[in-house]
């Protein structure tokens, strides 16, 4: 068992997100899932807590009610090689419903929040010439989905 693992909340939709997840991160699987049993009879039956698995971070989904909601407090970094691996999951985390946000943040049909990240960004961010990183910055302010071309061309001052 890991030492940390996120645990989402639910609105008893935690079966739906989990199977999405797993249909866009093609590595992820469902480790267990504990149902309701007797204690909450009006529950009983459905999952409780589903243990699951994405690109090797395991996370916790639980079934729990309407009392919270996802905000962008919280979320989880896509780290991608190339545009095409972030054109695919933007694409892929944004269907049926989600949203697109600024600087390559992104709400899901579940509203949970994403970020997807080329590998060039951090990269861009934290070079040691400011004038190279600032550009960068301000390129990125710009965008909705990263546009690795931009953030090269404001790299290097075209």
């Amino acid at each position: 068992m890991d030492k940390l693992t996120p645990c989402l909340w639910f609105d008893f939709n935690a079966e739906e997100a989990v199977e999405f997840w797993l249909s866009v991160f093609k590595d992820g699987k469902v480790i267990d899932v504990t149902h309701y049993g007797d204690a909450m009879p009006e529950h009983k039956g459905k999952a409780l807590v589903i243990r699951y698995e994405l690109a090797g971070q395991h996370f916790m989904a639980l079934n729990g009610g309407p009392q919270f909601k996802f905000s962008e407090a919280v979320s989880v970094s896509v780290n991608c090689k190339d545009q095409a691996e972030v054109d695919r999951y933007w694409s892929a985390l944004t269907a049926g419903g989600g949203e697109e946000g600024p600087c390559g943040w992104l709400k899901d049909k579940f509203g949970f929040s994403w970020q997807v990240v080329p590998e060039a960004l951090p990269r861009y961010l934290s070079d040691p010439d400011p004038g190279r990183a600032q550009r960068v910055f301000a390129a990125m302010m710009q965008m909705k989905k990263i546009e690795i071309a931009k953030l090269d061309a404001a790299y290097e001052g075209r």
